[in-house]
Order: C-alpha cells, then sequence, then structure tokens
C-alpha cells in the first residue's frame, strides 16, 4: 500500500509582527512537502480575537512571500478545503465539541474568572501545580441547550481520562508519554463561543487531511492532549515532528530584546531571502560535512529527518550577516544595484525621505550627512547625548521602555499615533518636553540634530524604530559614566 501523499500546514496567529520562528517552521514544510511532492497549506488561527489585529494577517502573508515559500491553499488563494481562517470556520468547532459532550468525552464548565484565579492564587500559595480541579466534571448542569436558554456562561472542557497515559511517537524525538494525572481537563470552547488552540487545530487537521504535523518543540506538552482528541472524535492522529525553538547564544528562547524577531526586519535590513532560507535551515539541519551554504534547492534533493539534529541552534546574528555577505558577493553590480533600489533606495522611501531635510539642503551633497540614519542600522549611542544632562540613565531606560511598550501593543503607526503617544507620556509623567524629545531623537537617529521627531519616526517605519529603541535601552541600562 503505498503513502498517502503528505499534505503539511502552518498556522500563524495574527497577533503581532510576523515571527522569524513562523519563517523557519514553514522553511522545513515547504521542505519536506517539495522533497515528497504534496500540498502545503497556509491557515490563520485567529479565534484570539482579544489579540487579534488585521494588519497582522496580511503582514504574515507579505513576509512569508518574500521569504520566498508558497502555499498551495490558503485564505489568499482558496483550495478545496476553505475557509482557511478559523473564525470563518465557528460552526465546526461548535459542532464537533457539542458532539464531544453528548458522548459525554467532554463537558460544560461554569467556573467563573474569579473561582479559578482564586483556585490559581491557592495553588500557587500551597506550592502545588496550578490545573483545572475538575470542580463542573461531575455536576448535573443540564444539557448545553439548556445553559444556552437560561443565559448561563460556560465553557466546554475535555475529560481527559483520570488514570494511565498517553503515548505518541515523535519523528525526530521518539516515543514521548505523559501521564493523565498530569494533564489538565483543557478548555475546548470559550463561553464566546470561540474555540481554543487545541480543539481548533484537531478538528481543523483532521478537516483539512494534514498527515504530518511539523512545529516548534513548545508544542509538545500539547500533544497528548491533542492525541487524545483525535481518540475521542475516532480518528487517526497525523505524524508529528517538533523542530527546536530558536536560541540565543546563552541558549534562552529567542526573543525581541535579544534579537530581531520580525521578518519584516530582516527585508527591511537587506538579508536577502535566500540567506535567510539558508540559515535558518542551518537551525537544526545539516547538509553534510562541513557544507554550511546551499540553496534551498539544494536542500529538498538532499531532505531526510535524519540529518535534522536536537543540539539547539543558536541564532547568532553575526552569522546571518557573514553568510548574507557571502550571497551578495556573487551578485552583479546589477543585482545589488536592483536590490537596492527595491529597498531602502527606492523611489517610494527617498520621496518619504527627501521632504524632511530638504530645507536644509544647501548643495545634493549634503543629503547623505543630513539623512544617513534612515539608512543605517544600528547605531552606536556612546557618540550620542541620548542621556540629558541632570537624567540617569535609568530615567532615560524606563522613558524607552514605556515609549516601545506603547508602540508594540497596536499595528497603528503614523504621524498623529506617534505624537499622541509621546505627548500623552510626557504630560502624564511631566517631563520637560526638551530632555524627553532629546532622549528619543537620540535613539532613534544617533543624534540630537535631525527632522522632526514625529515624521522622522513615522518614515524609519515599525521595526527599524523598535529595533533601535531596544537597543538604545540595553545601552543606558549598561552605562557607566567615564571617570574623570
Amino acid at each position: 500500500m503505498s503513502e498517502p501523499t503528505p499534505r503539511v500546514r502552518i498556522a500563524p496567529s495574527p497577533t503581532g509582527d510576523p515571527h522569524i520562528g513562523t519563517a523557519y517552521i514553514a522553511l522545513f514544510n515547504h521542505v519536506f512537502t517539495k522533497k515528497h511532492g504534496g500540498k502545503f497549506i497556509l491557515r490563520i488561527e485567529d479565534t484570539d480575537r482579544a489579540r487579534y489585529r488585521k494588519s497582522s494577517e496580511d503582514k504574515i502573508m507579505e513576509a512569508l512571500k518574500w521569504f520566498g515559500v508558497e502555499w498551495d491553499e490558503g485564505p489568499d488563494i482558496g483550495g478545496p478545503h476553505a475557509p482557511y481562517r478559523q473564525s470563518e470556520r465557528l460552526e465546526l468547532y461548535q459542532k464537533h465539541a457539542k458532539l464531544l459532550v453528548e458522548q459525554k468525552k467532554a463537558y460544560p464548565c461554569t467556573c467563573t474568572v474569579e473561582r479559578l484565579e482564586k483556585l490559581r492564587a491557592g495553588q500557587m500559595a500551597a506550592k502545588l501545580p496550578p490545573g483545572y480541579d475538575k470542580h463542573c466534571r461531575n455536576l448535573s448542569l443540564g444539557s448545553l441547550d439548556e445553559l444556552k436558554q437560561k443565559g448561563i456562561s460556560h465553557t466546554i472542557r475535555l475529560a481527559i481520562p483520570l488514570e494511565g497515559g498517553t503515548s505518541f511517537k515523535d519523528g525526530l524525538r521518539g516515543a514521548i508519554e505523559f501521564e493523565h494525572r498530569t494533564l489538565d481537563d483543557l478548555v475546548l470552547l470559550k463561553a464566546d463561543g470561540f474555540p481554543t488552540y487545541h480543539l481548533a487545530n484537531v478538528v481543523d487537521d483532521h478537516a483539512m487531511e494534514i498527515t504530518h504535523v511539523i512545529r516548534g518543540e513548545e508544542w509538545v506538552s500539547s500533544t497528548p492532549k491533542h492525541v487524545l482528541l483525535y481518540q475521542a472524535f475516532g480518528w487517526t492522529p497525523p505524524e508529528f515532528y517538533h523542530l527546536n525553538l530558536l536560541r540565543n547564544p546563552d541558549k534562552s528562547k529567542i526573543s525581541k530584546r535579544r534579537n530581531p524577531t520580525s521578518i519584516l526586519y530582516y527585508q527591511r535590513k537587506g538579508i536577502l531571502p535566500a540567506t535567510l532560507r539558508n540559515f535558518l535551515a542551518l537551525m537544526g539541519w545539516s547538509f553534510g560535512g562541513d557544507q554550511e551554504k546551499f540553496t534551498t534547492a539544494e536542500m529538498i534533493e538532499n531532505f531526510s529527518w535524519d540529518r535534522f539534529s536536537l543540539g539547539g541552534p543558536v541564532f547568532d546574528l553575526q552569522k546571518l550577516l557573514w553568510l548574507n555577505g557571502l550571497y551578495m558577493r556573487e551578485l552583479s553590480d546589477d543585482q545589488i544595484l536592483e536590490c537596492l533600489r527595491a529597498g531602502i533606495l527606492s523611489d517610494q522611501y527617498l520621496k518619504k525621505v527627501l521632504p524632511l531635510i530638504k530645507d536644509r539642503m544647501e548643495a545634493f551633497e549634503s543629503f547623505i550627512p543630513l539623512s544617513h540614519f534612515f539608512f543605517s542600522g544600528d547605531l552606536d549611542y556612546s557618540l550620542s547625548d541620548i542621556i540629558p544632562k541632570g537624567r540617569s540613565p535609568k530615567d532615560v531606560a524606563t522613558w524607552l521602555s514605556d515609549l516601545l511598550e506603547s508602540f508594540e501593543s497596536t499595528d497603528e503607526w503614523g504621524v498623529d499615533f506617534i505624537r499622541s503617544t509621546i505627548e500623552t507620556y510626557l504630560k502624564a509623567n511631566d517631563l520637560k518636553t526638551k530632555e524627553y524629545y532629546m532622549a528619543i531623537r537620540n535613539a532613534v537617529a544617533g543624534t540630537s540634530v535631525s527632522p522632526p521627531l514625529f515624521e522622522m519616526i513615522e518614515v524609519l517605519g515599525q521595526e527599524m524604530t523598535r529595533r533601535r529603541l531596544r537597543l538604545a535601552i540595553q545601552y543606558c541600562k549598561a552605562y557607566k559614566p567615564a571617570t574623570p
């Protein structure tokens, strides 16, 4: 009997910038399915409505297309298993959750947020592992229809077996088993009718005929719950492969505080898509021998899971730049000019920069010194006046951290938003305009002499502004005044 044609998927959540980890997982799904002639599906997991951002969904698809992975089915191109946004599949999840309740494999839970918070606080005080105490599991709360008619808010939880354990085979890690006593009666359907990740994930993977789930290792602990859900529905689970997490040099999980995590940042920086694919391939996979530079086509041709290592890949930005240099030196002058004109030297970008400095230009040659920070990368804050006289590095780090948090809590961008954010904080904290603005100006431009602050930040863009704010914060926290 022949093996079924592989069907794989990635399912990012549109809750922020498109993450470099999404590109990493997408790459291995892409390579695996190309190797075996399968299908690659993009599914948008947008059930977290409190954090959902429409602009984030658009950025995910834009970033992945730039990165160089193409999907065969997805929300933008459709396919035989449409729709590919979970928010458009609510009836399917509600139907399956109700089925499990009717079969006594799940149950309604009317516990309030206040009760659950009190339960968690008590468990923490007693140094017990947090988890639901199955309070509603054996209560006769009535049918789901009765609860709905009475207006009683409720969730639906999976009834995890009380004894024994569940095991599954991971294609990279071998057999993994969890005892049922360590698993929570997870929520399947929230009180607002939206599914949790767990229910939607399993229902969609089955409905879309996914054969192999290739995702990050952070989902290992959730997999037994998913396997139990497959068993409850009477379905055959797919094969599982959990890839290493991307890590900083100190082995901590990659985070935006240590390395830029937005795919769009690397596009803005001028990293070639081929470089980024090659670099992320090295995060666990070996081409063979000492060869570190290879094309995606070569990776596909030589791909096998036994070349994957679980040693813990290090996301080294300097190595990425070294590798990008190798790729750039293979380009012709015309190709490099084409890349520059498509990126930071595009007419579109230059037309944003020019109005901000035009009134200060006395000759065309002054364009570069007046605008260099619009085109450079990381800045040297030791050459700037980022810490105003009479203020401590801690003060400035706090100002910039609060500004960064405001910029990260929304996808909104533009002069009006930037002005409102900065002026509101200025007034709320009774700061002096000159010193506060100077700190921000030096953080994002590396100089106290620059175009109008709000307009400059808008043109620099979200990725570069936030990157520079993070680096400026690090500088302030590590700052030691020179000894006389």
